[in-house]
């Protein structure tokens, strides 16, 4: 989406600031011994109040208001009654809803609890990963050269990243161009950042895996390899300076 008025820019602020709100309001609420549903029905009565609509079930018929994933489950898990969340748990929480016909997307991993597991230095290295890459877009910037710095930067600390998931536009409706947004440079992308677009920009790093593939259930990722992975997300408005973070209220890098 390219910002053109001041309505498009209170359109997509308005949203950014719904989902941001929720993500923050469901990581508060979970708690030991709850279930993903339960959270998950918690997400949608804030989405609720807020007029919005869960943009995974409104755009892919996906079977839940949010997507909540649990430990080896890399993205889009399907919040149950049955998944009941335990101490040192890794949870990914991804919070995406249109509002006034305007979409926003954002989601972040944590340790639930005590660090029994010791997944926190996985959880730090994507939320500083996302950090350095957001803070290196502005127009003009390629788009491979952001994937180029998550791609190192995860190397550095030990991990991976997977290849193919990745960043999208946003704005007007969930996935827009520019789609495809990698963890990693593709030397045969020439495309670059455009000022005043709107973009949400993910990490997706990993202990083991370079890929993400899906259960039978239509909908969960896991790894090809196993292991785990930690995702944070934002959605930003591109400037030719410094990006405008539009989720910031999420606390996801606090």
């Amino acid at each position: 989406m390219l910002i053109s008025k001041e309505d498009d820019l209170i359109g997509i602020k308005r949203a950014s600031e719904v989902v941001a709100c929720t993500l923050k309001e469901m990581r508060n609420y979970v708690k030991l011994g709850m279930s993903t549903k339960q959270l998950d029905d918690y997400g949608a009565k804030i989405l609720a109040k807020f007029g919005a609509r869960s943009a995974p079930n409104l755009t892919y018929g996906f079977p839940a208001s949010t997507c909540i994933s649990v430990n080896n489950e890399f993205c889009h898990g399907i919040p149950s009654e049955s998944r009941i969340l335990q101490e040192g748990d890794l949870i990914n929480i991804d919070v995406s809803a249109e509002v006034n016909g305007f979409w926003s997307d954002n989601g972040g991993s944590f340790v639930l609890g005590e660090d029994v597991h010791q997944h926190q230095k996985l959880v730090d290295a994507s939320k500083q990963i996302l950090h350095k890459a957001i803070y290196n877009i502005k127009g003009g910037v390629k788009i491979s050269d952001i994937g180029y710095i998550m791609e190192t930067e995860a190397k550095k600390r030990g991990f991976k990243v997977i290849k193919n998931l990745g960043g999208h536009g946003v704005g007007k409706s969930l996935h827009e161009d520019p789609d495809e947004l990698m963890n990693y440079r593709n030397r045969f992308d020439q495309r670059r950042f455009k000022k005043n677009s709107v973009v949400a920009i993910e990490t997706f790093i990993s202990t083991n895996s370079s890929y993400a593939t899906e259960l039978d259930d239509g909908w969960t990722m896991v790894g090809n390899k196993g292991g785990y992975m930690a995702q944070h997300e934002h959605t930003i408005l591109i400037t030719g300076g410094e990006p405008i973070i539009l989720t910031e209220i999420n606390g996801i890098w606090d």
